[in-house]
């Protein structure tokens, strides 16, 4: 088949991460995969490109840019696709008007498939009512997780019928618990001590929805047990300035280090005893499938989503979203409790392992492509 895939920008985040994975795997089993950024290019373009899989840039500058909706549907005509693909609401938006406009109301080729990575509490009405209407002249809306699915379904009034869940996957090859010697490595790239110790890492964006502050919480509470304990909090967003100062304040300032965008994940996961995920809600977050696969131990905010990979007491820890008390006395039950943390770590990668391969995940969308 001859696939397109369309997403805003070619950031290294998420649903950017995951439509790479998906095309690799595509491309590796014969379809020819093609791939549109919307907005911008950015640091995985050529992660694409050098496997093999063109990269087109449509070059929307406007919020409503009717000239390069113009230009994506000239793409999607002169493409020829038998199944194109969109990811986040922007490029998913525009993809659909685009294709409307290409191939008429009465479309029988090519397929489309909407994909929706995130239970997205911050759309709004207007929103809802844009995704009902568009829903319309597509074929599949595909949600990462059940709860993407029931949120979908029940909150946003898509059609049932419209709506497939199929789980992100990951490389099982890619990672694997970090030894002694590369735990220390990493730790002295990051310029930590022998005693400064335990090692929690965040990853994300730091807004609303990811709670960062909630982390803070808990490790002011922390800090009177665990003078030396370091916090890693990787990524950038509108609440950082908010954030830094909140740990000045409460003398948390050597305790948590902002550490901005980061391309070494790698390094941030060797270095880290613990990850946390304090967010209000997800899809399927690839930064928990990281650490699992990692053999890291996770504890997360029981938010939708989330609790699909975070089973309590098996393959990591929950608190209610928002209960950074709860979560200071998770965190103090791991550092103090060695093999349990061991334990959990190594449950969360068999699951990820044995269940959420790029494998699975693929069979699964060549599945749906191949019905619809």
């Amino acid at each position: 088949m001859k696939i397109a895939q369309i997403i805003p920008t070619l950031d290294r985040s998420g649903a950017e991460k995951q439509m790479l994975l998906l095309s690799r795997e595509l491309k590796s089993r014969g379809h020819d995969v093609q791939v549109a950024a919307l907005t911008r290019l950015g640091p995985l373009a050529t992660e694409f490109e050098a496997s093999g899989i063109p990269v087109h840039l449509i070059g929307k500058s406007l919020k409503v840019d009717p000239f390069a909706l113009n230009r994506l549907a000239k793409w999607l005509k002169d493409g020829n696709f038998d199944v194109v693909q969109s990811w986040i609401f922007a490029a998913s938006s525009y993809t659909r008007a685009a294709s409307r406009i290409a191939f008429g109301k009465n479309r029988n080729k090519p397929v489309m498939i909407t994909t929706e990575m995130a239970v997205d509490l911050w759309k709004s009405p207007w929103h809802f009512k844009v995704d009902r209407k568009l829903a319309q002249w597509g074929d599949a809306v595909v949600g990462n997780s059940h709860a993407v699915v029931d949120f979908y379904r029940d909150q946003v009034g898509i059609d049932p019928a419209r709506l497939h869940c199929i789980y992100s996957g990951i490389d099982s090859t890619e990672a694997r618990p970090a030894t002694s010697d590369e735990k220390q490595l990493a730790r002295q790239a990051l310029q930590l001590g022998l005693e400064d110790r335990p090692v929690i890492l965040f990853a994300g964006r730091l807004a609303e929805q990811k709670r960062v502050l909630d982390l803070l919480k808990a490790t002011d509470i922390l800090k009177h047990l665990y003078p030396r304990i370091r916090v890693l909090i990787a990524g950038e967003g509108p609440l950082k300035q908010e954030l830094m100062q909140f740990a000045n304040d409460v003398e948390l300032k050597t305790n948590c280090l902002f550490l901005g965008l980061r391309q070494d994940m790698d390094t941030l996961y060797n270095a880290a005893d613990i990850v946390v995920l304090p967010s209000s809600y997800e899809g399927l977050p690839n930064v928990v499938m990281e650490a699992q696969l990692r053999g890291l131990p996770v504890i997360a905010a029981a938010a939708p989503g989330t609790v699909e990979l975070v089973h309590q007491g098996q393959t990591g820890l929950t608190f209610p979203v928002g209960d950074s008390t709860e979560l200071a006395r998770l965190l103090e039950q791991l550092i103090s409790n060695p093999e349990q943390s061991e334990t959990l770590g190594k449950q969360g990668r068999e699951m990820i392992v044995n269940d959420f391969s790029v494998r699975q995940m693929t069979d699964q969308f060549e599945k749906l492509y191949v019905e619809l």
